[in-house]
């Protein structure tokens, strides 16, 4: 089949676990464009790979309204997000603009939950530092903290903060969560909604879990980590941008909590000489919460489906912007 349009794979997983996705696309009569490197492009880098391009395969690049109104993009009808992020995306100016967003809600938050418990328990019992001593020939025992019977506290209670909560009720934890619009769902597991500043207080595990926006940007900072317990311990797989990790390192490092897991960061890859390196208690990874093969084939199936779908005349199911298509400057054509 002739290519007819040529797709922008940003996200790294079209390779590997998603090389079942890039077939489909070639096989749907697109032709792939891989970057040099996959990283988060900023507008500098990514504004130059745009040029004849119909979709993209999407990671977590700066969309911005300057990028999306280039004349690099002229020919972009839509951005498939792999994931669930879109806070890279201007959103608003990709809709006035005529540009499709789909992304893959749902798709991920069983694997983002198993990670996030994984974290929990990790750090709690000191996993992470006992392997560290093992693997260097040494032998060396920490106490940790049970977590059974323990209170978790999950700020931002949606779909993953949920199905968090549903694993803490098999280890028989009190749920507390902080969330604008509390949800039946987690109610029905003993779910109690508090306020930020009595979940922190009492919680011995806070895991966050909440949307990005100009409110909860830095929402854990100093002050509420000084509310915290000093054998608490603070766990995010969910976005960097909630926590001031200036003021996690201090308080990690002053023993303000008894210690922390992190999978997200403000800048990723994190910088050599971020003072998160050198905090004590604290687990790190490298934004993998949701790096699990079978969830990585279904949602990088699910990414190419909304943009073979949108080539061929159809709506994507997973659509974010659906107003977008009211708009008479909607660059896509519709059967």
């Amino acid at each position: 089949m002739a290519s007819d349009w040529t797709v922008l794979a940003t996200a790294s997983t079209i390779e590997g676990v998603g090389q079942a996705s890039a077939e489909l696309l070639i096989d749907s009569g697109c032709e792939i464009r891989l970057p040099d490197t996959f990283q988060a492009h900023p507008a500098t880098t990514l504004k130059p790979l745009l040029t004849g391009v119909q979709g993209i395969y999407a990671g977590v690049d700066e969309f911005s309204s300057t990028v999306l109104a280039s004349e690099e993009a002229a020919e972009l009808q839509i951005i498939s997000r792999w994931g669930v992020g879109y806070d890279s995306i201007d959103v608003a100016a990709a809709t006035e603009l005529g540009i499709v967003i789909t992304y893959t809600p749902g798709l991920l938050d069983e694997a983002v939950a198993d990670y996030t418990f994984a974290l929990l328990l990790g750090v709690a019992r000191r996993i992470h530092t006992g392997h560290l001593s093992m693997h260097a020939g040494g032998w060396s025992q920490q106490w940790g903290h049970d977590v059974h019977g323990k209170t978790l506290g999950i700020v931002g209670c949606g779909r993953i903060g949920t199905a968090v909560a549903r694993r803490a009720a098999g280890f028989n934890m009190r749920l507390l969560a902080y969330d604008p619009f509390p949800n039946e769902a987690a109610q029905v597991l003993g779910v109690e909604f508090v306020s930020l500043e009595t979940l922190l207080q009492q919680s011995d595990y806070v895991s966050l879990h909440a949307a990005v926006t100009p409110e909860t940007e830095g929402l854990i900072s100093a002050p509420q980590l000084q509310l915290m317990k000093p054998d608490s311990y603070l766990i995010n797989a969910g976005r960097g941008a909630l926590v001031n990790e200036t003021d996690l390192a201090v308080c990690l490092n002053s023993q303000g909590i008894a210690g922390a897991a992190v999978d997200t960061y403000h800048v990723e890859p994190l910088p050599t000489e971020h003072p998160l390196h050198s905090a004590t208690n604290l687990l790190m990874s490298p934004h993998q919460a949701s790096f699990a093969a079978e969830t990585g084939q279904r949602v990088s199936h699910a990414c190419a489906q909304a943009i073979i779908d949108l080539k061929q005349g159809r709506r994507p199911e997973l659509v974010l912007n659906p107003e977008v298509f009211e708009s008479p400057n909607l660059r896509a054509l519709l059967a």
